[in-house]
């Protein structure tokens, strides 16, 4: 079984956040198989879905993003999932808007979400999907930038990094980390380079 945590904050002004790129993928997701969330008895929400017999959770947290690691160990110490099996989707501003980038493992890179998803697992060996926001803000002005919405001429990227983000997601249920890297390595060569890195 695979889980899928999408970094964002709660609440309907934060709703299309650049800082909400994870809780708009996993809910463009949801969407898609037609899955809705519930509450839990932690702090986050969750989907429990089915794939051609493959079982996996979405999973939102109800915490702010520097919070997000509260979450995720609720939810690792209830369900027992192994960290290669736990996918954290984010927001990234060192990527251009609508490009998509996966890890295996790593730091944060400077993102609060996954810093806080790292101190509370005590580990950085969990499989993590980055959704590019752009980096168009003045020095000092990053906070403003993350929490401000995204713009009608972004869309059809967003939508073409949604789409490409879903079918990660289906492939990392379907067979882990190694087919999301297939399928990964397979939409960067038909996007030439320019959406998946």
């Amino acid at each position: 079984m695979r889980a899928i945590l999408g970094i964002g904050n709660p609440g309907m002004k934060y709703q299309r956040n650049r800082h909400n790129a994870g809780f708009l993928v996993l809910n463009y997701f949801a969407n898609n198989f037609a899955l809705s969330f519930n509450p839990s008895k932690g702090d986050y929400y969750y989907s429990e879905g089915l794939i051609d017999n493959n079982k996996f959770f979405l999973i939102l947290p109800t915490t702010y993003v520097n919070n997000s690691g509260i979450a995720a160990k609720q939810f690792l110490d209830l369900y027992h999932y192994s960290l290669k099996d736990f996918l954290v989707i984010c927001d990234d501003i060192n990527l251009p808007t609508g490009k998509i980038r996966m890890r295996s493992s790593g730091g944060d890179g400077g993102h609060n979400g996954l810093a806080s998803i790292i101190y509370h697992l005590n580990s950085d060996q969990f499989p993590r999907l980055r959704i590019g926001i752009g980096d168009e803000f003045e020095d000092g002005f990053l906070a403003d930038y993350v929490l401000s919405d995204f713009d009608e001429g972004e869309q059809e990227k967003l939508n073409l990094s949604f789409k490409n983000a879903s079918i990660l997601i289906k492939e990392f249920i379907y067979g882990g980390i190694d087919a999301m890297q297939n399928a990964n390595s397979k939409l960067y060569n038909e996007n030439n380079s320019s959406e998946i890195s």
